[in-house]
């Protein structure tokens, strides 16, 4: 009886722990397309360490956002100027941001938007 108490307590918690592993996941790939504002992280936040561990190089094509999954890869297109980039997505906005993302100098370089410190973006994360 203790023995199959216990395998039961054993596959509920595998279960969770599959279930902690897997929703974010699932959360990045469902996620579709987005469009909002894109910000860039400035240079004092160079050599600071991000939400995943990782410190932060301004020279990378690496991102925020509020939900998908680090490790994640996004294509960001500027909505204004057509330039496009993929990220990896390694640090975590906050819920109240009201940007879709914040990339590095780098991202924001290469989608042409440094000068204005913002841009309309599309992200779609990359399959």
């Amino acid at each position: 009886m203790k023995t199959s108490v216990m395998m039961r307590r054993l596959a509920a918690m595998i279960a969770v722990v599959s279930l902690a592993i897997v929703w974010p996941l699932a959360i990045a790939t469902a996620q579709g397309a987005e469009e909002g504002v894109a910000n860039f992280y400035c240079n004092k936040f160079q050599g600071k360490k991000l939400a995943n561990g990782e410190v932060y190089d301004k020279t990378k094509l690496t991102a925020s956002h509020k939900t998908l999954a680090f490790g994640t890869k996004v294509k960001g297109a500027n909505l204004d100027n057509g330039k496009s980039v993929v990220v990896t997505i390694n640090d975590r906005m906050k819920k109240s941001n009201p940007a879709v993302t914040d990339v590095s100098r780098q991202a924001a370089e290469d989608l042409g938007f440094t000068k204005s410190g913002k841009a309309k973006v599309k992200l779609e994360v990359e399959k």
